[in-house]
């Protein structure tokens, strides 16, 4: 296909739409429904698409903003907040996947190095996936959710070493391997110290002014990356970690948030390429044994990952039942796990048959662990009773889904008002989150009491990066009618149950927002009238002191 025929394009991004809305009405990942138009569209289907030279740097493009935000979003500190659960979890479920993977792959009569990736493949899990299933069913608070997030970023650092080492090792340069490895780490150590410099030099005095304006924070979030990426080929890692490098520089300022849910629509359409260029490569030339195949390792990452967590997490005095449904959300394998594939067949380690029995294993796992997350716990309940036996005596961790609560109010705007209300709010004791979009005010924030992050009341894609399910109440002291009703509606969308305050500064747009549906709005300039009119009665009230005119004057 000639990317620059319009019509084909306009073609098949229509095929892709209605793709995507069948997957959603039968509640599967979008994944499942690009991966589909590219066999419907590939040389297998209607033969309109094939891989070329433009599809091919759309797709590259498209998993350097991925990886880019996975960097961005890389949280140490929730691994550290999970506990060792995280590590054990992460670390073990990899070690067992891929360890009796191979062993499979090789009963399946596979060669040692196809065996090896397809093992490797199996082992790691979907982020992108489980946070978004996690978060329509309102999970991502609860503790299995905490547990499960954790253990996947866990997964996430793995396969980033996994790509590290295979593209640094998997092209000899013809000179001895002391040299290769030799040279191998002097590139990788000048790539992180430049990487170290930007992070304490540059990019702290940059950003600032750079996110003075939302356009122009996107667009060096996107330059930044892929210049990151770049450099890493250059200097003969892959692309991928150059870019998952660039996100972690930026993971520990103010505007990860901000940038990262901004980056969020880019990077979902951008990936349709990937997978359009995926489902348009695969290969069906012996699909009798490769649905043999891909039946037997689908089988295997559907019961045996969630089981294995579930052995761990046990061992380590947790309940069954939160081992269960943490165990679900690694019942499936990733699209880091097809972009593995793709990255061994570039470096022509395994072949494109190899790449399609990965990628229907891809289908079938996503496909049937979304049903299994969905109804997780009407599952739990028909099979409770029998997991329950797996409960060791004293358990030491409790069976619950909350977490203390650490933010009462989350605040929109700190500017004159704003900042009044949250110098009040923290004086009452109240643990306040302040979000504004000036990276000044962020950035110089002292008030005690009062944690404030970079972000917009607009973008409804922020609200999946701030704690909803433990604030009791969401305030925005910005005045704009359209933002706080976006923000209202955002709110909705993700399931917030706490009490809602918006800011109006006439009437008509008060009545608006009460309409609408805010508990309470608050009109600064009315209620400043009201109390002005009020001292100001109270003054007239008062008698003249003696010697004093009605003018005050003596």
């Amino acid at each position: 296909m000639d990317l620059h025929d319009f019509p084909l394009i306009a073609a098949v991004l229509a095929i892709s739409a209605l793709a995507g809305l069948l997957a959603t009405r039968l509640r599967q990942p979008l994944i499942v429904a690009f991966i589909g138009v590219g066999i419907l569209v590939g040389p297998t289907g209607l033969g309109w698409v094939t891989a070329d030279g433009t599809i091919e740097l759309l797709a590259r493009l498209g998993i350097a903003i991925l990886l880019f935000l996975v960097g961005l979003r890389l949280d140490l500190h929730l691994i550290r907040t999970t506990g060792p659960i995280a590590l054990a979890t992460g670390l073990g479920q990899v070690v067992f996947t891929s360890g009796v993977g191979y062993l499979i792959a090789r009963a399946l009569g596979m060669d040692n190095v196809t065996a090896l990736y397809v093992a490797i493949a199996l082992t790691f899990s979907s982020t992108i996936i489980i946070v978004k299933l996690l978060s329509d069913k309102r999970e991502l608070e609860t503790l299995h959710g905490r547990i499960a997030i954790g253990f996947l970023i866990v997964q996430d650092i793995v396969v980033v070493l996994v790509m590290i080492a295979l593209t640094a090792f998997g092209q000899p340069t013809g000179e001895s391997l002391g040299h290769d490895i030799a040279l191998t780490a002097v590139k990788g150590v000048g790539l992180l110290a430049g990487i170290a410099v930007l992070m304490k030099w540059v990019l702290p005095w940059l950003l600032p002014h750079i996110a003075r304006s939302q356009e122009l924070l996107v667009l060096f979030g996107v330059a930044y990356a892929v210049a990151v990426a770049a450099l890493s080929e250059w200097l003969g890692f892959s692309s991928e970690v150059g870019a998952f490098l660039a996100g972690i520089s930026l993971a520990t300022t103010h505007y990860r948030d901000a940038l990262g849910a901004r980056l969020v629509s880019l990077r979902d359409f951008l990936l349709l390429f990937f997978f359009l260029e995926l489902g348009a490569g695969l290969e069906f030339a012996d699909a009798a044994r490769q649905l043999t195949d891909a039946a037997v390792l689908s089988a295997f990452v559907l019961i045996g990952n969630p089981l294995i967590v579930v052995v761990i997490m046990v061992a380590m005095r947790y309940p069954a039942r939160i081992g269960f449904l943490s165990g679900l959300t690694v019942a499936q394998i990733s699209e880091f796990s097809l972009i593995l594939a793709a990255l061994g067949l570039s470096l022509g380690h395994i072949t494109n048959a190899t790449v399609s029995l990965i990628t229907v294993v891809g289908l079938i796992t996503i496909g049937g662990s979304t049903y299994l997350i969905l109804y997780s716990h009407q599952i739990y309940a028909r099979i409770g009773h029998w997991m329950s036996r797996f409960d060791r005596a004293g358990s030491e961790r409790p069976d619950e889904d909350g977490a203390d609560r650490d933010v009462d109010v989350i605040l929109y705007g700190l500017g004159r008002f704003g900042g009044h209300v949250a110098d009040r709010l923290a004086r009452g004791g109240h643990r306040v989150l302040a979000v504004d979009f000036d990276p000044h005010l962020v950035t110089n924030n002292e008030r005690p009491g009062v944690t404030a992050v970079f972000g917009s009341a607009e973008d409804a894609h922020f609200l999946e990066a701030l704690p909803l399910g433990r604030a009791r109440c969401v305030v925005s002291t910005v005045p704009l009618l359209e933002t706080n009703k976006a923000l209202l509606h955002g709110l909705r969308e993700h399931g917030f149950t706490g009490r809602v305050a918006l800011t109006a500064h006439t009437a008509r747009d008060a009545e608006q927002l009460r309409a609408t549906g805010a508990d309470t709005v608050l009109e600064p300039f009315a209620t400043a009238a009201t109390s002005t009119v009020e001292t100001l009665e109270d003054l007239m009230r008062r008698e003249p002191a003696a010697g004093e005119n009605s003018s005050g004057s003596r």
